[in-house]
């Protein structure tokens, strides 16, 4: 069980960020694999995903708050394509100052998130994960450019499909074998196969072997 919580997700003058780690890199997976982006971790999520290859980045107390000036400077001395914010559960934090930020420096914003809490800030692209274990809110799905649905067995299939009824057809969905459970890329390949509607997203920075 998550043993924290936060208690400035209402402010919209956040002006720092518990952060877990920023890296100049490129996208691994989803529509925009590929492309260089340089990648903002907050810290801080309460959804508890057993696979999670990110587990450090659950407690925010456990990293050092940054000011969002300079995580934007950083960003802009990157020069990326996109910058995305990730986690962690980025939207645990409002996302709203640190966002605009990002937008006002002329830059392009993706999002990376489960849902589970509130939406808050202004993304160009907005990747949604959803997890069993701590749904979406209701009013995320509205946001949602791709559909990322990480899948173990079977059972994860049918939630795939619950979940893809809640977004608009114009949303890219994605299945995503975990990476460590065997049989999980055979599973979602042939269901690909026999549903046209869902593309197979590839962990390619992982076979990449860059971060």
């Amino acid at each position: 069980m998550i043993d924290f919580e936060l208690t400035d997700r209402a402010s919209t003058n956040q002006t720092t960020l518990p952060i877990v780690e920023t890296f100049h890199s490129v996208q691994g997976e989803g529509a925009w694999t590929g492309t260089n982006a340089f990648f903002i971790r907050l810290g801080g999520c309460d959804v508890g995903c057993w696979f999670c290859d990110t587990k450090e980045s659950w407690n925010p107390r456990r990293h050092p708050q940054r000011k969002i000036v300079d995580l934007v400077a950083d960003a802009i001395a990157a020069n990326p394509a996109i910058v995305v914010i990730t986690g962690g559960e980025p939207l645990m934090h409002d996302l709203t100052e640190l966002s605009h930020s990002l937008h006002d420096a002329g830059l392009r914003v993706h999002l990376e998130t489960s849902g589970a809490h509130p939406f808050s800030g202004r993304f160009d692209w907005v990747t949604l994960s959803p997890k069993v274990s701590n749904p979406p809110q209701e009013s995320v799905y509205a946001h949602a450019s791709e559909l990322k649905i990480v899948v173990a067995n079977s059972q994860d299939l049918i939630w795939a499909e619950q979940q893809s009824a809640k977004v608009v057809a114009s949303v890219i969905c994605y299945l995503q074998a975990e990476w460590n459970t065997e049989g999980s890329r055979d599973l979602i390949f042939d269901y690909v196969l026999r549903h046209p509607q869902w593309r197979i997203s590839v962990q390619t920075h992982k076979m990449l072997g860059v971060r």
